[in-house]
Formats: C-alpha cells, structure tokens, sequence
C-alpha cells in the first residue's frame, strides 16, 4: 500500500448524504458543461507516419514537446452514436478513419454524477481518436448512478465496442482502458478492479466510494484539482496512496483547478500528461515515457508522484480457459442443422425470444415450450446457434454475469458455442456456460462460470415432427 490507508469520502457518508451533496454541486457543473458543449467542434487533419517495426501497437509519428500539447493529433477522424439496450444508456464512439495501421486500442469514458459524456466530456472523444484510439463516450443508464455501477457500465461498453459495435474491427479487444469524472472516475477505478486485463484506468478528480484501491493492479493516473472542494486534494492522494506499491501510476494535482477543471473544455496539463499516459500503458509506446519520467513540463502542476519508469508491460494475448470449463464435444443427440428446442434440465422451460422479437440486443429468457419460432435455434457447423435464420444467440459481455442476447449474426466468438457432452453450452469466446438463476417464466439467461449443475444444463430436442 502507498502510505496512508483509503481515506474516507468527503463529509456525509450515507448515500443519501452524498447524492444530497453531488447534487448539490454537480449539478452546476452539468450544466455549465452543456453550456460549454454548444459550439463543441471536431478537426481532423491528415494522418502520421506508419507505427514502427519493433512494436505492431506504436500509432503515429514520433511525439514531440508540441505534438502531446495538441488537442488535434495526426489522425483524421469521425464519430458514430450507439443507441441505448447493451447495458449502458448508449453514447458515441469516436474513431480514427485511417485503416492502413491495423486495429487501435480503445477507451471507454464515463462522465460524472448527474451530468452528460455529451456536455462535460465530449471534447476528450476527438481529442483521443486524433491520437491513435478509439474511444467511446457512455451516457449512464441513470445521472444518479454511483461508482460500481458506471464501472459495470464501463465494461459493458468496452465489450459492446469490441463485439458488436460498427467499427468493432477497427479495436484491439487485448488493448483497452477506461476513464471519468468525478462519480465517472470512480466508476473507472471499480472497473479496474474487476478487470485487470485493462491496460490502463485514469480517475479525474475521481469520487470513489465502493472500491478498494487495494486490489487494483491496472496502471492507474489519477487527476486532483488545487481548488476542488467536492473532491478535494487530499481524498485524491489518500486515493492514491492505497493503490499497491506494485501498480504502475501517476498522481498530478493541477494549479487552481476546481471540480469542473475539464469540464466542457480541455485542460492543458490534463492533455500533456494523460496522453502519454494511455500512449505508453495501451500501445506500449515507450516513446512517451520522456514527458512523464521525469515530468517535461511542470507548468500548472502542483504536485505530481509517479512510479518512475512506468514501464508497460510486454503486450499478451489471453488464452486461460476457467479450469472448470467441460472439454467442448458436440451433443450426439442433435446433428448440426435441425431445428431444435433449448430446453432447461432444471426447469423444463425453453429458452425463449421474448415477444418473438427481432430487436438487436433482446436479452433471451426462460418460457414455457411452445415449439414457435421465437423459441427453434438451429446448431450450424460454425457452432452458432440461429433463430429466425438470420439472428444468433449472442454474448453481450465475457465475464461472470454477461447478457446473453440475440444479434444478426456475424462470424465473432461471441455468437460460437459448444454443444458439451454433461449438458452445458459453453461460449468459445469465454468458455463460460449458459445459466439461470431461477425455473420461472422470464427467468434471464446470462454466463457463468462452468459448474455442471442443473441451472446450467440444457438439451437439444428436435422439433422435426
């Protein structure tokens, strides 16, 4: 641990205390950054030179002094909306037009309590992308929503962009980070303790109430304001003091900023110092480490701690499968192509399309058997299972708790499934199985960890008549 333990939340410790006092405060600030959003414009300007040989994930040309103070990097770039239904209230994704470079890796940005991505941080989208990332700017599910349920958010984006999003071919699925605000910022930090396969995680005056920092062993920068009376300097450092000594990270306290500090607008010591941060910690680009080891320039910077030479990891791919994962045999019962029922050993209740719908993103659920075509899934030969011909049961997300859903069908992991020999049906993206948590009609489907109990056994049975 870094000194001192986890430093209570500001005054006011029972939820309603906090939401009273956020409200209170933030809800300014939301507005000030609406207010600031309106004239909100995106340059994009003709794109760097090739990423060098020694390291396939290096983006643009060498940085410069200059180049890192550059709100309008290198890389040409243009913005796509995502409607609401993947376990967050949509957003916009930003990304880098240019496609001779290979995938990029990408950032999921969550704004503050009671406010808007599109008000308060919508700079940051352009900003990135012009860097060499895609990014992804969430709107909450709820403006009252707390840290642990923007960091789930946080990770439903990410697995949204990865899996089923429009430029899902654009991103590097081993290459991600998140980031936010305030309740957003502690939002990022409970995601960075759930994932530790995220390469980077950067709290901006972030208020953080649920995690423990303890177990956070994502590179981690976090940003404190001089002024701030919400988040003050000192809940930030006592922050950053409880990460372990072992987690790569960076503490910077801006000269004279309030709570709002980038709110609406960037920041130039927020744009010099955080873009090198994710440069080296997502593309390990070792070429930016020369404006944080030592700090360049320290103009506006009260206080800045690192863990010099904040040095990134070599880039892997994970392969770990969950031990308990059954090896994948094909049902001997159902060939590949019959049309069959989905069948619960637990409930005897089939898995159902609820109102025979043909809506991306339709979470499937448990239903009495009724042999209609909502509820008939085909076993192909590239281990999908489709329903109306051309939908595919789909996972939203990889871990524990992950939707699972239907999506037009496409040739992702995420929608390939083994048909096990003991009943389960494993995700080949995951190797988490089919599970529910109740018998009931509208019980929802999701993954889980593979256990072989009944809740997750299921059969295949023909509706050939």
């Amino acid at each position: 641990m870094r000194g001192h333990g986890h430093h209570p939340p500001p005054s006011g410790n029972t939820p309603a205390a906090r939401t009273s006092r956020f409200r209170g405060r933030l809800f300014k600030l939301a507005a000030a950054g609406l207010a600031a959003a309106v004239g909100l414009f995106t340059l994009t300007v003709t794109t760097g030179s090739a990423s060098a040989a020694d390291n396939p994930y290096q983006r643009g040309p060498d940085p410069t002094r200059t180049s890192v103070t550059a709100v309008n990097g290198p890389f040409a770039n243009t913005s796509v909306s995502v409607p609401t239904g993947y376990g967050f209230n949509g957003g916009r994704i930003y990304y880098p037009t240019d496609t001779s470079q290979g995938t990029f890796g990408a950032i999921a940005i969550s704004p503050g309590y009671t406010a808007l991505f599109s008000a308060e941080l919508a700079w940051m989208g352009p900003w990135l992308a012009s860097h060499g990332f895609v990014v992804i700017g969430i709107e909450t599910n709820s403006r009252n929503d707390f840290d642990t349920a923007r960091g789930t958010q946080l990770l439903a984006a990410l697995d949204y962009l990865t899996q089923q999003s429009p430029v899902r071919d654009r991103v590097d699925p081993n290459r991600l980070a998140v980031a936010g605000h305030s309740m957003g910022g502690g939002g990022a930090l409970s995601a960075a303790t759930r994932r530790s396969s995220l390469k980077a995680v950067v709290g901006i005056a972030p208020y953080s109430p649920s995690s423990n920092l303890a177990n956070d062993r994502v590179p981690t920068m976090i940003f404190a304001g001089q002024a701030d009376t919400v988040v003050t300097p000192s809940y930030a450092t006592n922050l950053y003091n409880s990460l372990p000594t072992t987690t790569e990270s960076v503490y910077l306290e801006v000269a004279g900023a309030d709570h709002g500090f980038m709110v609406g607008r960037s920041n130039p010591v927020m744009v010099r110092t955080m873009l090198p941060f994710v440069k080296m910690f997502v593309d390990n680009d070792t070429r930016y480490s020369q404006f944080l080891c030592p700090l360049a320039d320290s103009s506006g910077v009260v206080t800045y701690r690192s863990t010099c030479p904040l040095l990134p990891s070599t880039p892997t791919t994970p392969t770990a499968t969950p031990t308990n994962t059954p090896t994948p045999t094909a049902s001997p019962t159902v060939p590949p192509g019959s049309a069959s029922q989905i069948v619960g050993t637990q409930s005897g209740r089939c898995i159902d399309v609820p109102n025979a719908s043909h809506t991306n993103g339709t979470r499937v659920a448990l239903y009495d058997c009724n042999r209609q075509s909502n509820q008939s899934w085909t076993y192909t030969s590239t281990k999908q299972l489709q329903v109306y011909g051309t939908m595919c049961l789909d996972a939203a997300g990889s871990g524990n708790g992950a939707a699972v859903q239907i999506y037009g069908c496409h040739s992702q992991t995420n929608q390939q499934w083994n048909v096990n020999s003991n009943g389960t049906i494993s995700s080949v993206q995951s190797g988490r199985c089919l599970d529910v948590w109740s018998t009931a009609n509208g019980a929802q489907v999701q993954l889980y960890d593979c256990h072989g109990q009944t809740n997750q056994q299921f059969r295949l049975v023909s509706l050939a008549r």
